[in-house]
This record gives C-alpha cells, sequence and structure tokens, in this order.
C-alpha cells in the first residue's frame, strides 16, 4: 500500500519563521502594552541584564561576575517534508539564540504540537530525534518536553544557556565604522516556499538544508575571540529587518552592499519566479520606512534582502581592526562568511543599500 502520510509542508499556511507574526503586529502589541511590572515589560533592572524591552535574541540572568543565564524559546510549522531535517533545522534554529549572545547551550526541552487523528505519531518521533542530534551535537541535553493536540503540527526548543556576563553580544552596541559580516548565504525563505508549493532542484534544497542544520556555534566562537560586542541571528525579520533592529537599538545607520551578500543556490531564480511568502512580503511593507534600495538592485536581490529567513547566520558588527581577521577565521571553517556592509553615524535603523561600491 502507499504511504498516506501528507507531506509536512502541505499542514501549515506558512514554512518555517516565516510562519511568524510580523514585526509590525508585535512592535504595535507591545507598545500597547507598556511597561508593566507583572510582565517584566519595561527596561531589564539588577540582575536581569537583557529582558523583553530589549528585543534582543534571548533573555540573560545575571548568577555572579562570571555567568548569566541565556534563555530563548523557537519553535514554528513545518519548512521540509522529512520529518528528521525539520527537527534537525529546528532545533538549530533555537540554539542559535544562545550563540547569537555570546553563550552555550546546556540544556532544552522540547515544544511541539501534534494533531492527535490523521497524522502518524511517528513521523513526531523522527522530528524529536531530528532535534535531539543536533541538540547533541551542540553538547546541549534535551531533557524532556512538552506537547498539546494542534491540527497544525509545530516544534522547537526552550533552550538555557550560560555566557559571560562582560562579554556578551547584543543588538545596541554596534558603533559607527563596525563592519558588518554575515556568515551564512541567505535564501531559505524562497526556498521554502517553492518547496511548499511543489519541488524544487533537489540539489537546491539540499544546500538549505545543510545551511539551516549548521551550528552557529564556531561563528560565535569566533566572533568573541575577535572582541564582537553586537550581534544577532538573522531570522524571519529578514536580513534588512534585523540590522534595523540591531541599529535601532545601537542608535546608528548601515549601508551595505547587495552585491557581497552571500545567496544560497537557486534562491535569486526562485525570488525572481515569485517564490515569495507571506512573511516576507510583510518585511518588505515594514522595511519600506527605514531602507533606500538603488535603482540597480535586481527586483529578485531585492526580495531576497527581505526574505524571512528560518536559522540562518549570525549578522556581526565587527570592530574595523578585528573585521579582516575574524572574517579569516570564520571562512577556516568553511563558512560563506562576507563582508557586506560598515555601520554609519545616521538616522537611527536607516540602512542604505547599494548595488555596487559605496
Amino acid at each position: 500500500m502507499a504511504d498516506q502520510t501528507p507531506r509536512l509542508t502541505s499542514l501549515s499556511p506558512g514554512a518555517g519563521c516565516a510562519c511568524k507574526l510580523p514585526l509590525a503586529k508585535l512592535e504595535a502589541l507591545f507598545a500597547a502594552m507598556g511597561p508593566d511590572p507583572f510582565m517584566n515589560t519595561g527596561p531589564a533592572t539588577g540582575d536581569l541584564l537583557i529582558g523583553a524591552a530589549e528585543g534582543d535574541d534571548a533573555a540573560v540572568l545575571r548568577l555572579d561576575e562570571d555567568r548569566a543565564l541565556v534563555l530563548t524559546t523557537d519553535f514554528f510549522t513545518p519548512i521540509v517534508d522529512d520529518p528528521a531535517d525539520w527537527g534537525r533545522i529546528a532545533a538549530a534554529n533555537a540554539l542559535s539564540d544562545v550563540y547569537a549572545m555570546g553563550g552555550r547551550p546546556l540544556f532544552a526541552v522540547n515544544l511541539a504540537a501534534w494533531p492527535g487523528d490523521g497524522l502518524d505519531i511517528a513521523v513526531l518521533g523522527q522530528v524529536l530525534l531530528g532535534g535531539a542530534q543536533v541538540a547533541a551535537e551542540a553538547g546541549c541535553f534535551v531533557a524532556g518536553g512538552h506537547t498539546i493536540d494542534d491540527p497544525v503540527p509545530k516544534y522547537g526548543l526552550a533552550v538555557v544557556g550560560l555566557a559571560d556576563p562582560a562579554a556578551l553580544m547584543t543588538i545596541d552596541r554596534a558603533a559607527p565604522g563596525d563592519q558588518l559580516i554575515l556568515t551564512k548565504a541567505i535564501g531559505t525563505g524562497v526556498i521554502a516556499t517553492a518547496l511548499k508549493r511543489g519541488m524544487p532542484d533537489p540539489e537546491v534544497v539540499a544546500a538549505a538544508v545543510a545551511s539551516m542544520t549548521l551550528l552557529n556555534a564556531g561563528a560565535s566562537r569566533a566572533a568573541l575571540a575577535a572582541g564582537v560586542r553586537a550581534a544577532t541571528d538573522v531570522t524571519g525579520f529578514g536580513l534588512l529587518g534585523h540590522l534595523h533592529r540591531m541599529l535601532a537599538a545601537s542608535g546608528a545607520a548601515a549601508r551595505i552592499r547587495a552585491a557581497a551578500v552571500p545567496l544560497l543556490p537557486g534562491a535569486a531564480a526562485l525570488a525572481a519566479a515569485g517564490f515569495v511568502s507571506g512573511g516576507t512580503r510583510a518585511n518588505t511593507d515594514r522595511m519600506r520606512a527605514f531602507t533606500t534600495l538603488d535603482a540597480a538592485i535586481p527586483p529578485e536581490l531585492a526580495v531576497l534582502l527581505h526574505d524571512a529567513q528560518t536559522s540562518g547566520g549570525l549578522l556581526l558588527a565587527a570592530p574595523a581592526g578585528a573585521a579582516s581577521a575574524l572574517l579569516s577565521a570564520l571562512r577556516d571553517q568553511d563558512l560563506p562568511a562576507a563582508l557586506i556592509g560598515e555601520v554609519v553615524a545616521g538616522e537611527p535603523g536607516h540602512v542604505h543599500v547599494y548595488h555596487g561600491p559605496f
């Protein structure tokens, strides 16, 4: 009898991080809530070094002078049809928030939503095993978790990590003169959208899966060694969206060279063919007020700069004197790292995107 298991990507209107609420809606939500002492939505104080108001990749609680706990969670709907690969991607994506803060994961718990009827529970087992595999690669224990009955499958992790409070990488420390380095290629959003709507070239999908399952551990260690203090990971808000958030928090602007941004194989062609997710369209709308795009930039490249990524690389604001050595260290790890621009003085949060040289 033929396998009657539906394609996982057919079970959700969004794929991966593209299923997340748009940044504009989240900003409106927190603005409406205002400071709340019960939810700690105000600025972090005391041993809470980073909380909700800071809008960073994870929360950070200082234990003592040498140790701080890093806490994050991330989960999403299927981004690929292979359940083990989905688990691996989701785990790498959740762990990435800890690496973006300069920490190392200690342990995690699973978060899973699964249809009680109509989808074999054994498929969830494959998802969990995939997640455990990547967590083990990170040296991170997976200690249980929580499941609910939900018609749309979802999977991810809640992760606790450890960091040096004096060496945290945060989104609010980028300074004019810093060089912007991206450690992974972009394009996972258009590839996932193409996979959901049909079947793109298997080699294109394989390259995207390899990128999304690659841990940001080595990139984080190299950044710390180079003295980087401003970083974020590139996920659902896209490259320009995450850069905007870093710049707005830091009170700075930036200029980047579109042609320098590394792209996944096949991503440009799929963007040109119209495989654009709702999350990417929301990112584009949100960034219009904060981005100046040169007219010479090809439309498909403009799409990819806003593309909703899943388990993307780290975006690092490196001190100018350390950027060259850091780039070499990243490339020594076989990462497609690239110098894509620089932080400049200007309207906080604004990004000027050039096609060629500045």
